[in-house]
């Protein structure tokens, strides 16, 4: 008896975990394989219906390399991804460090401010993006015409790529920048307060002192926030979808937009498979390379 409750003693915190890790298994991991099953198998609507898809190997995956508008949509994802990212790791750097500097009260409010925008739920921001830039009633508009540039009185910021795509990345960077900044504060909070005074005794300089001081200490928490925005700008695709699902003219279609237009629209679930899976690829690609380079920098600061 006492060996018997000493197994379930050893067994027990493996079954409380159990079910989390079959839910996990079931919501990550399955649609992870049947989308890798699917971009293998000829799986249009005719299969969709009657389940008999054929296994055809790598052809979704060689016509998908074949089609120079995919290698569009990806050197697109890749610019998308960049500038999201550099603007929202800079702009969510300098509201942590003026977070640092600030008053108590006027701290609580930025904070608070901050935490509200992050809390906004993502369709909500969206439309609310759609009215301040709407060409007649838009506060944008009016802003700029008082301001004046009579320019953009009516202007139709949704009818042009480029500044859609400009919309999109304001839009992506406002709802992205209270977690870097909030993240990057936390860590800014960690810092001995000595190491600053000894830089300015030295004579260094709010930038030297970042650079020698800030940024040595808190590489993994900054390498931590640009992996995480790298995954959230590249695989955005509410935001997108909701204002302009990839137009005017697909300038603004992205690879997760390309991946549902092409297995939606098109009902080529195959190639749009494929195409998810070359996402995933992509972007596991990208933070390989990004934490390999953070762990061959900690290396050398050992040695």
């Amino acid at each position: 008896m006492t060996a018997a409750r000493a197994r379930l003693g050893a067994l027990w915190p493996y079954l409380l975990v159990a079910p989390t890790l079959l839910g996990a298994a079931y919501l990550l991991v399955y649609p992870v394989l049947r989308n890798l099953l699917m971009s293998v198998q000829h799986f249009r609507l005719a299969q969709l219906i009657k389940g008999n898809a054929e296994f055809v190997g790598l052809r979704n995956y060689t016509e998908l390399l074949g089609d120079p508008e995919f290698w569009t949509v990806v050197r697109r994802t890749l610019v998308w991804t960049a500038l999201n990212t550099v603007l929202i790791t800079l702009l969510g750097t300098l509201v942590a460090l003026l977070l640092v500097r600030l008053g108590r009260w006027l701290r609580l409010a930025v904070l608070s401010a901050l935490v509200l925008t992050w809390a906004t739920p993502v369709i909500a921001a969206t439309t609310v993006f759609q009215w301040l830039f709407q060409s007649r009633f838009g506060v944008v508009n009016w802003l700029l015409d008082q301001l004046g540039l009579p320019g953009f009185r009516d202007y139709a910021w949704f009818a042009h790529g480029g500044p859609t795509f400009a919309v999109l990345v304001t839009l992506v960077v406002w709802q992205s920048v209270p977690f870097a900044a909030l993240t990057l504060y936390g860590g800014l909070t960690t810092v001995p307060a000595e190491l600053y005074e000894s830089a300015r005794l030295d004579g260094a300089g709010r930038w030297q002192t970042f650079r020698l001081v800030t940024l040595p200490l808190l590489r993994p928490l900054f390498t931590l926030v640009v992996s995480l925005e790298v995954i959230w700008t590249f695989k955005c695709f509410a935001q997108i979808w909701v204002v302009s699902q990839g137009g005017p003219a697909g300038a603004t279609t992205t690879l997760p937009v390309y991946a549902f237009q092409v297995a939606q629209s098109l009902h080529k679930y195959d190639v749009g498979s494929a195409a998810s899976t070359l996402t995933v690829l992509i972007l596991l690609g990208a933070l390989l390379f990004n934490l390999r380079r953070m762990f061959r920098q900690e290396r050398e600061e050992e040695s």
